[in-house]
């Protein structure tokens, strides 16, 4: 085991991989979170083969595949039900997996579930508010001082900011910086699978992304099951929203008024598809919505501190819009990654020169979290309606090649790596 330490703020998904990722490379870690408990959000996620290696790796596939639902593919049909494209989400004989939906919370207390197995301390009620000082990289032995809000101070060798979007640590590193919305946001609900009155013969496969009769209204309307057996559904559509309207479509996955508003939004237009999605939103219980705007963070020249003892990772360093459900999985990878590099600096001692470490990591993520971004980018124009110039002009829809993104072998791209560095 090394005799470095790493602080975690934040118990999300990206800091409670990381902590487990970490251990099994004989690294130790503290998490600190700011809520008194668990998170237990709404909503399921979308894991693709890429960041179902991750978990497999970590021994966590196991755990989470039954309690998820698994598939291999989205289908795009027109508005006389035909199937026009599919979209591979996994695939065992392709890429190794199937892809899997799983509600969010399900996912967090499975990873808690293993960190406690494993003595990995999770402390809640720490709320981080800043880095006190900073040893000079030089000094390997030395470390970061930070403070939480009722003035307690804890020390590390490495501090790693994975709380999120919005994230606190990241002010650290960029002051200034703010999130930027992209004039975009889906409106959800889950409704029970029953209500859509599929074929009985299971001949129309969900998920599906529907198109309307008119392609100027409507935009595409998703389909897809959320729970182990397919009894629930999400269903949504994405729509622009104006700068001025952001506010009031924030509060509309909160407020009662604005979750009828969010219902009424769903059911308009619902004579311009098949039968299927006038039967998915003919009964939606507005508890049931959610509203989710698009935010990104701008493009970081640096996603550590010059001292190299804080770092950024997951939505706090390339928050990526959920268009094609790979916010959490490029997070992984981040995970994953930074993981592997800090246990051939600390454990086996195979890294010489840390900041070239940090320099690859960055470089080879944010060329997979770019390519995502042009992926949502594509999926977005199958999406929106055809009169949305923002996402039509000047673009084509190209076809999905997607065993870049599903068959990585990060393990071998970080020996390769490091072999070279040693020449």
């Amino acid at each position: 085991m090394s005799s470095h330490n790493v602080a975690i703020i934040g118990a999300g998904l990206s800091g409670l991989t990381l902590a487990l990722a970490l251990h099994q490379q004989g690294i130790k870690s503290t998490i600190y979170e700011s809520r008194g408990a668990p998170l237990n959000i709404g909503g399921a996620v979308m894991l693709s083969p890429n960041a179902l290696r991750v978990l497999d790796g970590l021994d966590v596939y196991r755990v989470v595949k039954p309690r998820g639902y698994s598939f291999d593919r989205l289908d795009f049909r027109d508005s006389e039900g035909n199937v026009t494209e599919t979209y591979d989400f996994g695939s065992v004989e392709k890429y190794g997996y199937q892809g899997l939906r799983i509600y969010r919370h399900e996912l967090i207390n499975a990873l808690i579930d293993a960190l406690a197995t494993e003595g990995i301390k999770v402390v809640y009620g720490r709320k981080y508010s800043h880095i006190v000082s900073e040893d000079e990289a030089a000094n390997e032995s030395g470390g970061v001082t930070f403070a939480f809000a009722d003035g307690t101070t804890e020390t590390a060798s490495l501090l790693v900011g994975a709380d999120g979007i919005h994230s606190t640590v990241r002010r650290h590193l960029y002051p200034d910086l703010e999130t930027k919305f992209i004039g975009m946001a889906g409106i959800t609900a889950a409704v029970p699978t029953a209500q859509l009155q599929l074929p009985a013969d299971g001949s129309y496969h969900i998920p599906v992304t529907i198109a309307s009769k008119d392609a100027t209204k409507g935009g595409g309307f998703v389909i897809a099951p959320q729970n182990p057996d397919g009894n629930e559904v999400l269903i949504g559509k994405q729509r622009r929203v104006l700068e001025h309207e952001r506010a009031e479509w924030e509060q509309r996955g909160s407020m009662a008024d604005g979750r009828a508003n969010a219902v009424a939004f769903l059911q308009q237009d619902a004579d311009l598809y098949p039968p299927i999605v006038a039967n998915a939103v003919s009964r939606i219980d507005p508890a049931k919505i959610n509203v989710w705007p698009f935010y990104v963070v701008p493009k970081l020249d640096h996603w550590a501190s010059e001292s190299r003892r804080v770092i950024l990772l997951g939505d706090a360093a390339h928050a990526i819009p959920p268009s094609a459900g790979q916010g959490i999985n490029q997070a992984f990878e981040d995970v994953y990654m930074l993981a592997l590099l800090l246990s051939r600096q600390w454990t086996t001692n195979e890294v010489a020169d840390p900041q070239a470490a940090l320099d690859f990591w960055q470089q080879y993520r944010q060329g997979r979290v770019d390519r995502v971004f042009a992926l949502n980018h594509q999926i977005d124009l199958r999406r929106m309606p055809a009169t949305d110039s923002a996402f039509v002009t000047g673009d084509a829809r190209e076809p999905f090649d997607l065993t870049w993104l599903y068959k990585p072998d990060f393990k071998k791209d970080v020996e390769d790596w490091v072999a070279e560095q040693k020449k």
